[in-house]
């Protein structure tokens, strides 16, 4: 039997343990349940990949043998296994080094190329760093940004969206899925209304892609990113589609040199990381649904019994989110305390981020209206199709246990009990 050192996970192995029926079916330590932040690869992925490494090493952009010829086949047929579990034709799929990338590209090339139309873009408080930050660029650069609030649930006001847009209002930029709390914006009457206005509308979609059906054409997506890595495949690489008609769009390359990807974005494919790509995107066709109801099934049980502690809140929509994730602040407990309690034995993220000279709470809770306090006391829960029903209940107890252990040891939570008011205290605890 595989055995996994407590020092260093091998994940091919923890695969393996939830793969193979014929393993025992024993509880491995450490748990993973911080799937937002990446997925296990699945091994049918690695195994599509692992000829493209040795035998077929061959540059996608040399034509004059069959090494390049048989690298560039395979691409092709990458692109076609992408853009279908899209929707979209395979000419409107750009490979970049992942989901980072292609929103800079896709942001950025369309504040560039449509510079003569107007440099006001739309996006939302609760975006991803990788498009706050392109915004936070193009500003500097004499572009003006509007950044929308979010409602308690996380979703966006549509009609404050709509009286955002003006004549030089070039791109809508909102994310399909919230990477933090998972909740799924309406990108349907998103671009509907985008269309009225004859805006734009790009779409970071990393944590839906793969996970719940996106139809580019269905939900009238212009540009859309997303990577492999959030899906069971590989690290260093993601896409950008790009809508080629009704309307077509247009970007400008943010890398110059051999105009590779229809000249939008050049460098030397990573014809391994493609594959599993394209292999991880069918895996998802087949897959999905059945994935998702057991997913599901799991969060929900997950969720049911940490809801059972006190002063214990979802965060973010209950009704339009992703099956795999949930988010619980669990008041008067800090976050980073409650991973301490468990972080050798289950992977999980806290509604915290490390700064460099301090510990902030997380920007997503906060413009949810969260207070410093319960931002500060979340944990994200990101399950996948390796999650198993067994890891869920120790998760449970172990989740359960730690926050009544902490709560046993808190003055604060004393003081709560005892009915007095902690407004002012919290604030000073932080």
């Amino acid at each position: 039997m595989l055995t996994l050192s407590k020092a260093k996970i091998e994940p091919f192995a923890v695969i393996l343990h939830y793969t193979n029926k014929t393993i025992d079916d024993m509880l491995k330590l450490p748990i993973y349940l911080d799937n937002n932040a990446t997925t296990p690869m699945d091994p049918r992925v690695l195994e599509a990949m692992t000829p493209y490494f040795l035998q077929h090493f061959g540059n996608a952009a040399s034509r004059n043998h069959p090494f390049g010829w048989e690298a560039e086949e395979a691409v092709d047929y990458a692109r076609e296994q992408v853009a279908k579990l899209i929707g979209a034709d395979p000419k409107e799929i750009i490979f970049t080094s992942g989901a980072t990338e292609a929103d800079n590209l896709g942001i950025k090339g369309v504040y560039e190329m449509y510079a003569s139309k107007g440099n006001h873009i739309i996006t939302a408080t609760t975006e991803h760093k990788a498009v706050l930050d392109t915004c936070k660029h193009i500003e500097k650069t004499g572009g003006e940004v509007t950044y929308l609030k979010v409602k308690p649930d996380g979703l966006i006001d549509l009609q404050e969206l709509e009286a955002a847009i003006k004549p030089t209002t070039i791109l809508i930029a909102i994310m399909y899925a919230n990477n933090e709390i998972g909740t799924v914006m309406p990108i349907k009457e998103i671009s509907a209304i985008a269309r009225k206005h004859g805006v734009l509308v790009f779409t970071d979609a990393t944590q839906a892609v793969g996970k719940i059906p996106v139809d580019v054409n269905k939900d009238g997506i212009d540009l859309m990113a997303f990577t492999a890595h959030k899906m069971y495949g590989p690290k260093g690489v993601g896409a950008l589609y790009v809508r080629r008609k009704n309307p077509r769009v247009k970007v400008t390359a943010q890398m110059d040199g051999g105009g590779h990807e229809r000249g939008m974005r050049s460098g030397t494919l990573n014809v391994p990381g493609i594959v599993g790509f394209g292999k991880a995107c069918e895996i998802c066709m087949l897959d999905m649904e059945a994935d998702n109801k057991r997913i599901a099934v799991l969060r929900d049980k997950l969720e049911t019994e940490l809801m059972k502690l006190e002063e214990a809140y979802i965060n973010g929509s209950t009704e339009h989110r992703l099956p795999h994730v949930t988010n619980i602040s669990f008041k008067h407990v800090e976050g980073e305390g409650l991973l301490m309690g468990f972080n050798k034995n289950i992977a999980l993220s806290s509604g915290s981020a490390c700064t460099s000279a301090s510990l902030e709470p997380s920007y997503v809770l906060k413009a949810l209206g969260l207070g410093d306090d319960l931002a500060h006391s979340s944990l994200r829960f990101g399950l996948s199709r390796f999650t198993t029903e067994e890891q869920i209940d120790y998760t449970i107890k172990a989740v359960s246990e730690t926050v009544l252990k902490l709560r046993e040891m808190s003055p604060l939570w004393e003081m709560y009990k005892e009915g007095i008011d902690l407004s002012t205290i919290e604030w000073a605890a932080h």
